[in-house]
């Protein structure tokens, strides 16, 4: 008991529990677009270019933080122009990417001879968050809800009818470019907290349990912002208590009230 006690009032798990719930609060909102607009393949994309990114900063001596959200609005980017130019369904583009730079990534790894702990990129690290780790992901995630609830009116236009929006002014390109910048800067953070595994399952899981509970767009991104953030306190509380992994343990509870929600849900209908 005393050794938890000891533990509770630690600076470094309450860092950790700072950089969960900061993305767990601005996860959520996107989570909405990425479920409304079917993107969950594109968050796998952006996570397998995660590796690349690390790679880099480590060459370029750079945060890796920093590194990565480089590396996935590039690939944002890149995605965008191969949208235009090429007569291939979004699907079949991002199958390609997505494993094309996880191999680059991997390839990069081996040649250069950098020594990068798979493990905590794949699964995250989020007992070593620094205070650095945590202004960093704050800054950011400062800049994503600023342009959430900029965009937000844009953004539903934009994904409830394309052309309809596109007729009454929206500039829908740069929506369309604006919400894939803003995930690939929430990946660049996540991955300290949940790994390149598990982005796109805190990503959609909260997201989609707030869909049965909610009744407005406004209402699912706030539903899904609290499961998030319940799912990091539920997880980290875990991980203290049994000694298992944070990003894994966070992902397992936001699994296990998605499954709760459609068991209640399932009764109540």
């Amino acid at each position: 008991m005393n050794d938890f006690s000891q533990l509770i009032h630690s600076q470094f798990l309450w860092y950790a529990l700072g950089a969960g719930l900061l993305v767990a609060l601005v996860s959520g909102p996107l989570g909405c677009f990425a479920v409304w607009r079917r993107m969950a393949y594109f968050g796998d994309t952006l996570a397998h270019s995660a590796l690349l990114g690390v790679t880099l900063g480590f060459v370029l001596h750079i945060q890796p933080t920093l590194a990565v959200g480089a590396s996935s609005c590039v690939l944002a980017l890149l995605l965008v122009y191969l949208q235009r130019r090429q007569h291939l369904s979004v699907d079949t583009l991002l199958g390609i990417l997505s494993h094309s730079m996880l191999a680059l990534g991997i390839v990069t790894v081996s040649v250069l001879d950098i020594n990068v702990d798979l493990l905590s990129l794949l699964l995250g690290d989020l007992l070593a968050v620094s205070s650095q780790d945590l202004l960093l992901m704050a800054a950011a995630a400062v800049v994503i809800a600023l342009l959430l609830m900029w965009l937000w009116p844009r953004l539903l236009a934009f994904t409830l009818h394309e052309e309809l929006a596109a007729v009454e002014g929206v500039p829908v390109e740069k929506v369309r470019l604006a919400l894939m910048l803003m995930l690939a800067l929430l990946i660049a953070i996540a991955m300290k907290v949940v790994g390149v595994l598990l982005i796109t399952a805190l990503l959609i899981i909260p997201a989609a349990t707030a869909r049965r509970l909610s009744h407005t767009p406004e209402q699912m991104a706030a539903f899904a912002a609290l499961i998030g953030c319940i799912a990091v306190i539920m997880g980290l509380t875990a991980s203290v208590l049994w000694d298992t992994p944070a990003g894994p343990s966070i992902v397992l509870a936001a699994g296990l009230m998605f499954l709760a929600g459609q068991l209640i849900h399932g009764e109540r209908s």
